[in-house]
């Protein structure tokens, strides 16, 4: 896909990845309009974006509610006039032995990290099918794809994610809107602040910038898939699927580390 006058939605973008990319859909041409939660924040970060001369518009709304996301989508076509690319990036996590974690940590991941990418991608396709080429970029984790302990429900709801676009990629096929889905490693980001992790723990870090690189070529080529995290990534993927016992044995020596390393990791 060609981005050049592309019209663009990007949840989550006023931080992290999520702005790293709306940055990177302005420099193709694209049009963008970016949501998020804070405020001050979002304002901040379309005053940024603004500066490349392209065009930005930016809505604050929590898309964790069925009123957050109509109100998202209706401003997006608002201001775009229809939509071609939908990034659903806003999420949450919270880390922590399952029993550690509340009832309301647990939905809030749900619904904000699963059921809000659905139901936001469901109202949109009406839109994204009427134009000639576009696409859907779900943001999941790397942990989808090798699940870390400690991150039960946000692995589960990463994956279920993985799953949604991959279903519907197929339901889609050859109808006009692509889907595709990105895995991102350990990324520098605020969401990633308040975990202590280092490379010693699996979680080598990168750029939002990097990440969004990727993903926008992904785009460019029409891939199905972008996974970041390189030959040592390719490698536990491997692992897991031929030796999962042997993966679960590096964990077990890792968790009382790992266990104190990602205690307060908490972004919802």
């Amino acid at each position: 896909m060609k981005l050049d006058g592309k019209r663009a939605l990007v949840t989550g973008g006023s931080s992290g990845i999520g702005l790293a990319i709306a940055e990177a859909l302005l420099a193709k041409g694209a049009k963008i309009v970016i949501s998020g939660r804070r405020p001050d924040v979002l304002t901040a970060a379309a005053e940024r974006l603004r500066k490349t001369g392209g065009f930005v518009e930016a809505i604050a709304a929590d898309i964790g509610t069925d009123e957050g996301r109509a109100k998202t989508l209706a401003f997006a076509l608002d201001k775009l006039g229809g939509l071609d690319v939908l990034v659903n990036n806003a999420g949450g996590v919270r880390a922590g032995r399952l029993e550690d974690t509340t009832e309301i940590e647990i939905r809030s991941m749900i619904e904000v990290d699963l059921v809000a990418p659905i139901m936001l991608t469901r109202a949109a396709l009406p839109q994204l099918r009427a134009g000639k080429e576009s696409v859907v970029v779900n943001i999941t984790s790397g942990i989808a794809l090798v699940a870390a302990p400690f991150y039960s429900t946000y692995a589960g709801v990463k994956a279920g994610l993985a799953k949604f676009g991959e279903s519907l990629r197929r339901e889609l096929k050859g109808e006009g809107v692509h889907v595709m889905t990105v895995y991102p490693g350990a990324t520098e980001t605020p969401m990633m602040s308040s975990n202590r992790a280092g490379p010693e723990l699996g979680f080598t870090r990168e750029t939002p910038e990097a990440v969004a690189a990727a993903t926008i070529a992904g785009i460019e080529e029409d891939a199905f898939e972008v996974i970041r995290g390189g030959e040592a990534r390719a490698k536990m993927i491997a692992l897991n699927r031929d030796d999962p016992a042997a993966l679960d044995k590096r964990f077990l020596d890792l968790k009382p580390a790992l266990s104190e390393a990602v205690r307060d990791h908490s972004a919802l």
